[in-house]
């Protein structure tokens, strides 16, 4: 394994993506690890590694101390294009974030030297990429696909296949440039599907709400009226996918289902 290079005392975790289409004899699926740097032998300068074996999780290392190699190896039927997206805790510090590739290491996250309590947390996620571009060029494929509005065929799909389906308003969006991207805050009229409960009811109001994320590039604006919101959780954050006007969505299904072109059934009342 690459050593790391940097001042002495300077804390680092590394990551090591190592996919596998089968799972290890005897071996078992884990998807978080917690633990702590104090239960460690001080003068020993072992590097702990933890394996895990699911498409999401997490991981918490309390006081972090010399090195935590953690490997990724999920049980995939294809494994040869993934991207891992990685969301550092709000109070993540304390520690170095590496990637190793070909046996180098890359700095993802800038050293943090604060000598003070530290913990270093963050969630993890696999998603299966299409085709062998380039990371830039994934990006900007991307943003364009985020960013321009479904057409029929994709809508369609949408509501079959994403994690939330729900009607409803803008009431407001936000921008935040610094991490870009862009809030829609939604009221919420019926909810056909949620992968998790992150449209809820408010107390006292009664009145069902929640935020939809989505690049700052696609430059979302308020809009009149009631739409369908379609897209995917991330993190336990809902990111925008297919958003029509209702009344638009309704013209596409009834059509498609009296073609019989309908992918899926869905609750029109």
């Amino acid at each position: 394994m690459a050593t790391v290079r940097g001042s002495p005392g300077l804390l680092a975790l590394l990551l090591l993506l190592l996919l596998a289409a089968g799972s290890r004899p005897g071996s078992a699926d884990h998807c978080s690890w917690r633990g702590s740097g104090l239960s460690w032998e001080p003068r020993s300068r072992a590097v702990e590694q933890v394996h895990l074996r699911c498409t999401e999780g997490s991981l918490e290392w309390m006081y972090p101390a010399r090195a935590l190699r953690v490997v990724l190896e999920p049980i995939l039927a294809s494994v040869q294009h993934t991207t891992v997206c990685i969301k550092p805790a709000s109070n993540f510090q304390g520690a170095s974030i590496y990637v190793e590739r070909a046996g180098q290491l890359h700095l993802l996250a800038s050293p943090q030297r604060d000598i003070s309590r530290r913990t270093a947390s963050f969630q993890y996620e696999l998603l299966s990429n299409q085709g062998a571009a380039g990371p830039n060029v994934k990006k900007m494929a991307l943003v364009e696909a985020m960013c321009r509005p479904c057409d029929n065929v994709e809508l369609l799909m949408a509501i079959c296949s994403s994690d939330f389906v729900v009607k409803g308003s803008i009431r407001n969006v936000s921008h935040d440039s610094e991490n870009h991207m862009s809030q829609v805050d939604v009221s919420i009229q019926k909810v056909y599907r949620q992968k998790n409960r992150i449209f809820q009811q408010e107390e006292g109001s009664g009145e069902r709400r929640g935020p939809i994320r989505t690049l700052l590039q696609c430059k979302v604006k308020k809009g009149g009226g009631d739409f369908l919101f379609t897209g995917n959780e991330h993190f336990g954050e809902a990111w925008l996918g297919c958003a029509p006007r209702f009344k638009d969505f309704m013209l596409v299904y009834q059509a498609a289902r009296e073609r019989g072109a309908n992918p899926c059934e869905f609750e029109l009342n």
